[in-house]
C-alpha cells in the first residue's frame, strides 16, 4: 500500500487582519512553531474539521491574543503553493476583525506589533501574509 504524503492536499487557513484606529494591523512573531518560527505573521492558523472559517478565526484569535473577534468580515482568499516539493500547500481565508480586549500572547508567539505600510520592511513576513497585507491596504486605498 502506497504511503500518502501527509502534504498531500491543501490546508484551509484562516488569518485576521485586524485594523487599529490608526489603520495600523496586528502582526504577531512566532516562537515553538515549525512553522515559521521568529518570523511574523497575521493570527490565525489551521480551520479544524466541522468548524466554519469565521469560529476558527474566532478561536485562533482567542487562543494566540486572548482578544475577542466581535465582528469578521471576509476580504480575499489567497493560494499558498507549496514552495518546495512536499512542502505545504495553504489556501488562506483573509478577513478583517474588529476586535475587543488587550493582547495577551500564547507560547506560539513571543512579540506582537502594530504595523502600516510603511513599516513592512523592517519585519520578516511569513506564510505569503506580507502579499496579503499589501492587497489589504492598496484595497483599502481604493474605497
Amino acid at each position: 500500500m502506497e504511503m500518502k504524503n501527509a502534504n498531500s492536499h491543501p490546508v484551509p487557513v484562516v488569518r485576521l487582519v485586524i485594523p487599529n484606529s490608526e489603520g495600523k494591523v496586528l502582526i504577531l512573531r512566532r516562537q515553538n512553531s515549525a512553522y515559521g518560527s521568529g518570523l511574523w505573521c497575521l493570527p490565525g492558523g489551521k480551520i479544524d474539521y466541522g468548524e466554519t472559517a469565521e469560529e476558527a478565526g474566532a478561536r485562533e484569535l482567542r487562543e494566540e491574543t486572548s482578544l475577542r473577534c466581535d465582528s469578521a468580515r471576509f476580504l480575499f482568499f489567497q493560494d499558498s503553493l507549496p514552495l518546495e516539493p512536499g512542502k505545504m500547500h495553504c489556501i488562506n481565508l483573509y478577513f478583517e476583525c474588529a476586535v475587543s480586549g488587550a493582547v495577551l500572547l500564547n507560547n506560539e508567539s513571543c512579540e506582537f506589533a502594530w504595523i502600516g505600510p510603511a513599516d513592512m520592511a523592517r519585519y520578516k513576513i511569513t506564510f505569503r501574509n506580507d502579499l496579503a497585507l499589501r492587497r489589504y491596504w492598496e484595497e483599502k486605498r481604493g474605497e
